[in-house]
């Protein structure tokens, strides 16, 4: 297992913007070099979800409902990945989770950040 140090939580208007980070801080730089990291997220009463993930050689994926106003990114040097996230909406509203894993792996078996609340309203 991963220690994952999320950061960038916060409350937001809508059409807001907010940007997420996770860093690795204790990992070897080789090992985090191989890893897939991603952003998932879990609202009340919700299952937990795919918001992004980007490959070690950063492919990127996203969920359907951020496409095109959430940016996933990663600097490998700093062990770090980010989430630009843009024209927040109110059902944006989650907690979002840090995840890395290699690729044999699932991202529930991962490793798996603390959570940081992002909260979107008036």
């Amino acid at each position: 297992q991963v220690r994952l140090v999320e950061s960038g939580g916060g409350w937001v208007q809508p059409g807001g913007s907010l940007r997420l980070s996770c860093a690795a801080p204790r990992t070897i730089l080789s090992v985090f070099n191989t890893f897939t990291m991603g952003w998932y997220r879990q609202a009340p009463g919700k299952g937990r979800e795919l918001v992004a993930d980007i490959t070690y050689d950063k492919r990127t994926n996203y969920g359907d409902s951020v496409k095109g106003r959430f940016t996933i990114s990663r600097d490998n040097s700093r062990k770090t990945v980010w989430l630009q996230m843009d024209s927040l909406k109110p059902e944006d509203t989650a907690v979002y989770y840090c995840n890395g894993r290699t690729a044999t792996v699932s991202a529930n078996d991962g490793s798996w950040g603390q959570g940081t609340q992002v909260t979107v309203g008036s």
